[in-house]
């Protein structure tokens, strides 16, 4: 039975020219052209016309419209404000409908022009992909509690703390993100799990390094010529780490030495300056033979894409039966330059590139000491070329 306000038909809001239609109890149909229109309900609350939306013909049906105006009217009659009540229950349903996995994505891409190479690598995302999401990635963040998070980090407490503690500290970035969205979330959820988790077994282990006087005769084995062998022989030669090395570009090398791009070091994200390695002439020679498996720029590239993987260096070496690893060789250095030189302090940790003394004392000391690491690095590299024979007694 049709209600006395109900003047519109079906056919009548698809055929009616631009207009304004008035179909009863404040609800108009207001088109602007025969295809095209929107719904509108007008109503007196608190003796001011309100006019509020309900969506427009092409999304929203005659009966669908009719249904949402008794349902605001009725908020009119109580004595409410239909457009305040509105936005008060979307904004409900946002707190319920912000579940865990989406607000994690929002702080990814909120933060990543901070991190290394906008942090396209996936490595802070990934403790929380891999261990935190598949589990709770579905629960409104504004329910998320401790035990949810004990629960679900716990079993890594004793056998990847490491990748423990990093999922705890990246979900509470992403609490207290939610937070900064207005969103009614407990600030100190992800403290209190860690007071449930309790303490670890875990103890810190170090990377294995290779002893300064066994590096010779490892050096010297690495005599095929290919990506893997030149890429440890430079990494070797010049102590830096793997990720720089792996994306060597040929024109990051201008003369004898080797320009890396500030968000390519670790620890220097924001960094003004680049960080400049001296090389030897023996590392000149090795860039020299990487130089024809270059691809796209890259000295070190992989076999299908992209360019020689962390895991590839460290298999090749785990197949020697070795237990040091590539990143080793920098502890490797580092032993020989206090054993085997007379280098100062802030030069052998700069050979390194690590960052010494404060914020003040580098803003005033403007050399990296490039010609006093670059007779030292020379000397490396020929204690690198030459296998120690040990004689026995």
């Amino acid at each position: 039975m049709t209600r006395a306000k109900d003047r519109l038909s079906a056919v009548q809001v698809k055929q009616s020219p631009a207009g304004k239609y008035a179909d009863g109890g404040g609800l108009w149909l207001v088109k602007s052209s025969k295809d095209t229109g929107k719904w509108v309900l007008r109503a007196v609350v608190h003796g001011r016309r309100r006019e509020m939306g309900l969506g427009s013909v092409s999304d929203v049906g005659l009966a669908e419209a009719r249904k949402s105006a008794d349902k605001w009217r009725t908020v009119v009659r109580a004595g409410g404000d239909p457009i305040k009540e509105r936005a008060r229950q979307k904004r409900e349903a946002a707190r319920n409908l912000h579940l865990l996995k989406h607000v994690a994505e929002d702080c990814f891409d909120a933060i990543k022009g901070n991190l290394r190479g906008q942090g396209k690598a996936g490595r802070w995302f990934s403790p929380l992909e891999l261990h935190v999401l598949p589990k709770l990635g579905k629960v409104p963040v504004a329910d998320l509690d401790q035990v949810d998070i004990r629960d679900t980090l716990k079993p890594l407490r004793d056998t990847k703390f490491e990748t423990m503690r990093k999922a705890l500290n990246r979900l509470d970035m992403v609490v207290r993100h939610a937070a900064a969205l207005g969103l009614d979330v407990d600030t100190q959820v992800v403290d209190k799990a860690k007071a449930l988790i309790g303490a670890s077994q875990h103890k810190a282990v170090n990377i294995p390094a290779m002893p300064w006087h066994e590096v010779p005769g490892f050096y010297q084995s690495l005599s095929v010529g290919s990506v893997t062998h030149l890429a440890l022989r430079l990494l070797i030669l010049t102590g830096v780490r793997s990720r720089p090395l792996r994306f060597l570009r040929v024109d990051h090398i201008a003369g004898d030495v080797w320009t890396i791009p500030a968000d390519m070091m670790k620890g220097r994200e924001g960094a003004t300056g680049d960080f400049r390695v001296p090389l030897s002439k023996e590392a000149l020679a090795v860039i020299e033979q990487a130089k024809r498996h270059a691809r796209d720029g890259f000295l070190f590239p992989s076999l299908r894409r992209g360019v020689v993987s962390d895991m590839t260096l460290s298999r090749y070496m785990e197949r020697r039966k070795l237990t040091a690893r590539p990143h080793g060789f920098r502890s490797s250095l580092r032993d020989w330059l206090a054993e085997c030189t007379d280098a100062p302090h802030e030069v052998a940790e700069t050979v390194l590139g690590h960052k010494v003394g404060g914020a003040v004392e580098r803003a005033y000391r403007r050399t990296d000491f490039i010609d006093q690491r670059a007779k030292l690095m020379e000397r490396w590299a020929d204690h690198c070329k030459v296998v120690q024979l040990v004689s026995a007694v």
